[in-house]
């Protein structure tokens, strides 16, 4: 497959891992092809629409996307390292990479320079703890325990392979150094910072919000049995597995909404006291979203959040601790929450360093520090 030349005169190709879903990565790799226009845009596996019409066109997948079962992928796991290794890279003088699990091995398929944006090392490989609660039960922990074992190594060669590492967090920046032993360079995900603004005609309402997939790692249930033990209300907006036993948890005052568009999003970050965030996220896009609306952050202190939050500024920063206090420290910081401490204007003019555009010219300076290196 020819690669044409880009209007800069540099031949650039992006890799991303599947396009099965469109959500805060695949917001990234809308990002660099709008950064690089005549970039063709490869993965082992997707599905037709996901992208955006305007970039569809430049999207190419592998056979393995015929054996898709909708948008699940589990039982590909194994072939998806090496369809990554085999993936057709036309001539490129750089290869930028959207990193999960498996996109670094891109470099056995190319001679070109590799840029990896990393998400994150897949905490599930390294990480036992993220294994628990996985679909199939012990089985399939057992099973990604196995798989994780034999592909530490490959992570780690491919990793090493890659002329510019870029983590999305200084949290997972650490986990480069952690499990690759590389340095990375940070770079914040875009944030749609022109869609999600504050509206000075819509009042705060007396709720909390909780927003997003309700997966075990998120900690759903953290934010509901803290919220019924302060006695504050909750409206939790997002659909995932853990949803009948997090409502089996909820009090009187918890309200789900099930999944909400962009704009009854927008609508709710506008409304609520604050946005709460329990679970350790690699960056979390949606705090920032919540932030560009004007509403204030409550987040654990670990993660991602530790970059978007600026506490007594924009939110306030829940100390993480051991199982047999964490509800009653949320609880406490959620009776105590002091809605007049956070300036609306200061929040939104915080989220706006997160811009699309920001991005966009962090990257192209991550590029082409890359190429002139050599």
């Amino acid at each position: 497959m020819p690669n044409p030349t880009s209007a800069d005169g540099v031949r650039v190709t992006l890799v991303h891992e599947r396009f099965t879903e469109f959500a805060g990565s695949e917001a990234v790799v809308e990002q660099l092809a709008l950064e690089w226009p005549q970039a063709p845009i490869l993965a082992p596996i997707g599905l037709p629409g996901v992208l955006p019409p305007a970039l569809e066109g430049r999207l190419r997948t592998t056979a393995l996307s015929r054996l898709l079962r909708g948008s699940t992928y589990a039982h590909l796991l194994p072939a998806l390292p090496v369809a990554m290794r085999r993936l057709p890279v036309p001539p490129s003088d750089v290869v930028i990479a959207s990193h999960h699990a498996f996109a670094t091995q891109v470099v056995h398929a190319t001679s070109a320079p590799v840029v990896a944006y990393v998400h994150s090392p897949a905490r599930w490989v390294w990480d036992p703890a993220m294994r628990a609660g996985e679909v199939g039960g012990r089985l399939g922990e057992t099973a990604l325990a196995a798989f994780s074992t034999g592909y530490r190594p490959l992570d780690r060669r491919a990793a090493a392979r890659v002329r510019t590492l870029v983590a999305n967090s200084h949290a997972v920046a650490g986990r480069i150094a952690d499990w690759w032993d590389r340095e990375a360079v940070v770079v914040h995900p875009p944030v749609d910072t022109g869609f999600y603004t504050p509206d000075d005609t819509v009042e705060r309402e007396d709720f909390f919000l909780l927003a997003g997939r309700l997966v075990p790692y998120k900690r759903p249930d953290l934010a509901v049995r803290a919220a019924e033990r302060a006695g504050v209300p909750l409206v939790v907006a997002g659909e995932g597995r853990s949803r009948a036993e997090v409502a089996q948890l909820a009090g009187p005052g918890t309200r789900f909404v099930g999944r909400v568009d962009d704009a009854g999003l927008r609508d709710l970050f506008r409304r609520c006291r604050a946005l709460l965030m329990p679970g350790v996220e690699d960056f979390g896009i949606v705090p920032v979203e919540a932030q560009a609306c004007g509403a204030p952050v409550v987040a654990v202190d670990a993660g991602g959040a530790r970059d978007s939050v600026l506490p007594g500024v924009t939110g306030e920063l829940v100390p993480a601790v051991g199982p047999d206090e964490e509800v009653a420290a949320w609880a406490r910081a959620l009776g105590s929450f002091d809605d007049a401490a956070y300036d609306a204007r200061r929040t939104r003019t915080h989220a706006e360093s997160f811009s699309r555009a920001r991005f966009r010219s962090a990257m192209a300076d991550v590029v082409a520090k890359t190429l002139s290196a050599g």
